[in-house]
C-alpha cells in the first residue's frame, strides 16, 4: 500500500516511525498544519502503524485486518471526535473518556483522534485536560488542528508537537487543475494568496476573485499607458470591485504579484508565475522596465498596503499609488 503523505511530510512521518521503532510512543500528539497539508492522512498512517499486525521497517502493511478496519473506519479501538455544530462540546469529550475507561472490545492500544481540536469549547478543553494529566493504560491521543495557537497552552504542554509543512505550490496547482477543473492560470493566481488547496479552491471558485484578478490586470495595462487613463480607471472600475478593506488588501496583493511576475520574467525566471496566462504581456513590459523601476513600483505597492491599515481613504490611496508609479516611470 502506498502512502503519498510519506513524501510530502517526510519529517513528521520519520518522527512517528522512529517513535514506533524505539517503542517510545508519546501519550498525546498535536498535529498542526494548514488545510490540505495531510493531517488526517498522517493520523491514519500512525494509527495503522500502532495497530498493524505485520509492520515492516516501521511502516504498516496496509493489508492486515487491523489496517483494513482502520481504513474503513470501524476499528473498535479507534475513536474519532468531530465538531458537533460550531464546536466540540464537553459531552463529546466526557463520552470519549467514558468509552476509553471501559474494558476495550479488543486488547491493545486505544487511539482517539480529535479533528479540528481548536474548536473544543472551554468546558470540553478542560475536561480533556484532566484526562491528559492522568492517562490510564495504553492510550494515544492525536489532536489535529489548523491553528495550534488556539489550543489551550495547558493542553499543548502535554502534547508532543508535530508541525506539518504546507504542500508545495506546484502540487496544489496540479490538484486544482486535475481534480477541480480550475484553469492553470486561475489556480496559479489563487495559490499565491492562499496556503492550501481548500482555501485556493474556495477563493478561485468565487465570482469576486475572478473579477478582482481581471481588474488588477487592467490596472497594470492602464498604468503603462498614461496617467489620466490609470486615474480614471481607479475612480470608475477599481473602487466598486474592492469596496472593503480586506478586498482592497487582496487587490494590492494581486497587483504586487503582477509586478513580481514582470521582474521574474525579466530575470528569466518565468516558471512559477502568478499569472502564467499573461507571460506575453509581461515579456513586453519587462523589456521596457528597468530593475530599478520595478523595485520602486514594488516598494510603492508595499507602502500602499501599509497605508491601507492606517485607515487612509482607499480611493485617495489608490490614486496616490498610481501617481507614485508614474513618477517612478518618468524618473528612471
Amino acid at each position: 500500500m502506498g502512502y503519498p503523505v510519506m513524501e510530502t511530510q517526510k519529517i513528521a512521518v520519520d518522527g512517528f516511525r522512529a517513535a514506533f521503532a524505539s517503542n517510545r510512543v508519546a501519550h498525546a500528539y498535536l498535529i498542526e498544519g494548514i488545510k490540505g497539508s495531510g493531517k488526517e492522512a498522517i493520523a491514519g498512517f500512525f494509527t495503522q502503524l500502532l495497530l498493524c499486525h505485520h509492520p515492516e521497517e516501521a511502516v504498516p502493511c496496509g493489508q492486515c485486518r487491523n489496517c483494513r478496519r482502520i481504513r474503513e473506519g470501524n476499528h473498535p479501538n479507534v475513536s474519532n471526535i468531530h465538531p458537533d455544530g460550531q464546536d466540540i462540546k464537553k459531552g463529546q469529550i466526557a463520552g470519549l473518556i467514558y468509552q476509553l475507561n471501559k474494558t476495550g472490545l479488543e486488547d491493545g492500544r486505544q487511539i482517539y483522534i480529535i479533528h479540528e481540536a481548536e474548536r473544543m469549547n472551554t468546558a470540553a478543553a478542560n475536561t480533556l485536560l484532566k484526562f491528559l494529566e492522568e492517562p490510564e493504560g495504553e492510550v494515544t491521543a492525536l489532536l489535529l488542528t489548523d491553528t495550534g495557537s488556539a489550543i489551550l497552552p495547558t493542553i499543548r504542554s502535554r502534547c508532543l508537537d508535530v508541525l506539518l509543512q504546507p504542500p508545495p505550490r506546484e502540487q496544489i496547482i496540479e490538484e486544482l487543475v486535475a481534480k477541480h477543473g480550475l484553469t492553470r492560470s486561475m489556480a496559479s493566481t489563487a495559490t499565491m494568496v492562499t496556503a492550501g488547496p481548500e482555501e485556493a479552491l474556495e477563493l478561485a471558485g468565487g465570482e469576486q476573485f475572478g473579477q478582482a484578478r481581471k481588474t488588477v490586470l487592467k490596472l497594470v495595462e492602464a498604468s503603462e499607458k498614461n496617467i489620466q487613463e490609470a486615474l480614471l480607471f481607479v475612480q470608475t472600475d477599481w473602487g466598486p470591485v474592492f469596496k472593503e478593506k480586506e478586498e482592497a488588501e487582496l487587490g494590492l496583493d494581486l497587483l504586487l504579484f503582477a509586478y513580481r511576475d514582470i521582474a521574474a520574467v525579466k530575470a528569466g525566471l518565468g516558471n512559477a508565475l502568478a499569472y502564467p496566462d499573461q507571460q506575453e504581456l509581461w515579456q513586453q513590459l519587462a523589456l521596457r522596465m528597468t530593475y530599478g523601476r520595478l523595485s520602486s513600483v514594488l516598494g510603492a505597492i508595499l507602502g500602499a498596503k501599509r497605508n491601507l491599515h492606517s485607515n487612509m481613504n482607499r480611493t485617495l490611496l489608490m490614486e496616490q499609488l498610481v501617481l507614485n508609479m508614474q513618477e517612478v516611470k518618468h524618473a528612471l
